[in-house]
């Protein structure tokens, strides 16, 4: 009995931890005009937010399409409600539910989201027309499942991120603080620039300077400006929201959702980009029209910053 109380009292202590971090922000997905609808929306935690971002940020780097990601964000929602766990049936593990036992890598490995995401998509790629088929069916050849149409009532929602994390659909991640999970600690902007590369390579971090000079010297260098070189629109359509298909713009956005969903991680205090501005301070409203003395109004550079 003694033991059983210790392990509750474990669980307590360890779930009161997080909460006063990431647990305390909510992230909200909504659907542009045109592609789940303007009305659609769903809402995750901060740690699921990070583990979307991974997930899409991996595809994308791979070459993969929107699909791709979709395939991947639904099999994710399903297998571990896109939570990084240390348990499942038999020796499963990660947010994947990957098994040591049959291959898929090291238990260590596994547990690292990155790994297990790049891994999905090794095996996606193998399933031939899989982007044609239906998701649950191409979910299952990767997984092998015992309930495979679980899969399909995923789809919604995993399309909805698959649109934002990609940045096809502008403006459609927003995250906010529910409760105190503010301990009062500034961001590291050297932590913002590890995570751009290990999200999006070396190339990114080439790209990437402090607000203020193209050498790095700054007035303003809790900032990291990073450019989106040969972006061409900064509206967003009626609504606030809009899809192009402008890639260069689409990658801009897919950085500034990369840096929303983590936001509580790495204590972003502000997202600027394409005309639009989100802050801690208004975060309940989201995504709103810069100011226009900012200097991050065009589709250029997103600005991302951990300046109190």
């Amino acid at each position: 009995m003694g033991a059983v109380v210790l392990l509750a009292l474990a669980g307590y202590v360890a779930v009161q931890y997080f909460a006063g971090g990431q647990a305390s922000t909510r992230c909200t997905v909504r659907g542009g005009d045109g592609t789940q609808g303007s009305g659609a929306r769903f809402e995750l935690t901060a740690e699921q937010a990070v583990n979307a971002a991974t997930i899409s940020s991996v595809g994308t780097s791979r070459g993969m399409p929107e699909r791709a990601v979709t395939i991947a964000l639904a099999t994710a929602l399903q297998e571990s409600a896109l939570r990084n766990i240390r348990h499942g049936d038999r020796d499963s593990l990660g947010l994947f539910q990957q098994r040591p036992s049959q291959g898929w890598g090291t238990g260590e490995q596994i547990l690292d989201p990155a790994y297990s995401a790049a891994r999905f998509y090794q095996h996606l790629t193998e399933v031939p027309g899989y982007s044609r088929l239906p998701l649950t069916v191409a979910a299952q050849r990767v997984q092998k499942s015992g309930f495979p149409q679980a899969y399909a009532k995923h789809e919604p929602d995993a399309a909805l991120l698959a649109s934002a994390l990609t940045g096809r659909t502008p403006a459609s991640l927003s995250c906010e603080a529910r409760r105190g999970g503010d301990d009062g600690k500034q961001g590291d902007p050297a932590k913002v620039r590890v995570g751009l590369t290990g999200a999006f390579g070396a190339g990114v971090l080439a790209r990437t300077r402090a607000a203020g000079s193209p050498t790095g010297g700054s007035s303003d260098a809790r900032t990291v400006v990073v450019p989106v070189p040969g972006a061409g629109r900064s509206d967003l359509g009626a609504g606030g929201f809009d899809t192009f298909a402008d890639p260069a713009q689409q990658r801009g956005w897919q950085l500034a959702h990369w840096a929303m969903a983590h936001s509580a991680e790495l204590r972003i205090t502000r997202i600027t980009y394409a005309g639009q501005e989100w802050n801690t301070g208004q975060a309940a409203k989201g995504w709103q029209p810069a100011p226009a003395k900012s200097a991050a109004a065009s589709a250029s550079e997103v600005r991302i910053s951990t300046a109190p």
